[in-house]
């Protein structure tokens, strides 16, 4: 037997990013908002200003890094590069400027509310356009609320981007519990039920009585279980990770067995990007599964933390380490370590990997790419560098009330990030008719 084995199967129960039986773990009391009546409902204006003893610290850390040998392959079927990832740390040490970053984030507006105990920091850009649809963007794993940035202005302000006040949106941006600078749990409970039910609780308490959510990575899985859960006043989602594979695709990949006869060259095409991720790219997801408190490397040393972070999927690492040779196509090298900089000024390297855990501990297994059964609308972008590209034909039978579908022959895994233009055109298109 392969050495994978036992660990594809174990990962495929429990899937790449975290494992829920979603609809079965969504429930009638989870559908609606958290109790307000003992909870500290206020809204506080947040900002945030690293001190300057913390930046020259993680620039001590950087310059002190204790670099093991390189890799003894040509390629980077072992990992992240030693190559990229000294370029990486000669300018995040010397170049990056975390102030620029901090200052874009100081300029919106950003606040922190309690929901269930715990705080909740997000961005609330609203549209001048009275009639702007609201819409609640999740981000994920390894990203933050910096994945979002450049989507913002486009899609508050259509009419100075190329659109019309009808394509207007009021944004709500939220730091998933345990990242960025939203509160760390402190006990087990917080995975894509719970963190969809407490977005619904934020929404409500923004006085939104319909809006629509978006979401990628974690944030598709938030997304898709808020679709279950069917708040008051959620219109309908868009996923840039969509959640169609079918069972006996899912079944065939768990076994590593050959893939389900007669499929199209696009469901081809899609297995064998899933088949290759679950061989070669689940490394980070086993380990945040199982064991994440074990990762004290990464909150001491900020070369690991970049390292670990860099090393989610193939296609977006391999678009990176273009960017740090001076190819940037989507993300600059500023972009990645801003991003960096956040987890690592933040200390959330591990709070944030224990959402795999939790995920895995606390739900009903179920795959990550499992159709769900979702009955609201929903609309689905697919871009060709995602973990797989989404074929038509399974969205249209995941999701039985499919109002959009498009696919790019470009765009990784960060897609709001690295094609915000497309993204946001994407918006415009998937929700016009739910306005």
């Amino acid at each position: 037997m392969d050495m994978f084995e036992p660990n594809r199967r174990t990962v495929l129960a429990a899937t790449a990013a975290g494992a829920f039986g979603l609809a079965a773990a969504t429930s009638a009391r989870a559908a609606a908002p958290a109790s307000e009546e003992a909870e500290d409902i206020a809204i506080r204006p947040f900002r945030f200003e690293a001190s300057e003893e913390a930046l020259a610290d993680l620039r001590r850390r950087i310059n002190a890094t204790k670099w093991p040998e390189r890799e003894t392959v040509a390629d980077d079927s072992q990992g992240v590069q030693l190559a990229t990832v000294q370029k990486l740390a000669r300018y995040w040490a010397s170049e990056h400027d975390w102030r620029k970053c901090e200052a874009k984030l100081n300029a919106l507006p950003q606040f922190v509310t309690n929901i269930d105990g715990l705080d909740i920091h997000f961005i609330h850009a609203r549209s001048k356009h009275e009639n702007a649809l609201p819409m609640i963007v999740t981000h994920g794993w390894p990203g933050s609320i910096i994945e979002q940035l450049k989507i913002i202005e486009p899609l508050t302000n259509p009419t100075a981007h190329g659109g019309s006040a009808a394509d207007a949106f009021h944004l709500v941006i939220p730091s998933l519990p345990g990242y960025g600078f939203s509160g760390k749990p402190t006990a087990p409970g917080w995975n894509p039920v719970s963190i969809a039910k407490a977005w619904a609780t934020l929404m409500h308490r923004l006085g939104y009585t319909k809006y629509v959510a978006q979401g990628g990575d974690w944030g598709n899985a938030v997304s898709e279980v808020m679709a279950l859960q069917q708040p008051p006043g959620l219109l309908g989602i868009h996923t840039n990770m969509a959640a169609t594979v079918p069972p006996d695709v899912s079944k065939a990949l768990a076994v590593g067995g050959p893939p389900p006869a007669g499929l199209s060259p696009d469901e081809k095409h899609a297995w064998d990007q899933l088949d290759d991720f679950y061989k070669n790219g689940l490394g980070y997801a086993i380990e945040m599964n199982n064991r994440p408190q074990t990762l004290y490397a990464i909150v001491d040393s900020p070369v690991g933390l970049a390292a670990w972070m860099l090393d989610h999927d193939i296609r977006s690492y391999r678009m990176i380490a273009r960017a740090f040779d001076g190819k940037s196509e989507g993300l600059t090298r500023d972009d990645v370590l801003d991003n960096v900089t956040l987890y690592w000024l933040t200390n959330t390297a591990i709070s944030s990997a224990r959402l795999y855990w939790d995920t895995q501990h606390n739900l009903p297994p179920g795959g990550f790419f499992d159709v769900r059964g979702i009955k609201i609308p929903v609309a689905v972008s697919a871009f060709a560098e995602e973990i797989y590209q989404a074929p038509k034909s399974w969205a249209e039978k995941a999701y039985p009330k499919l109002i959009h579908y498009n696919s790019f022959p470009q765009g990784t895994h960060f897609a709001a990030w690295e094609q915000p233009k497309l993204f946001v055109d994407e918006m415009r298109a998937s929700f016009k008719s739910l306005r």
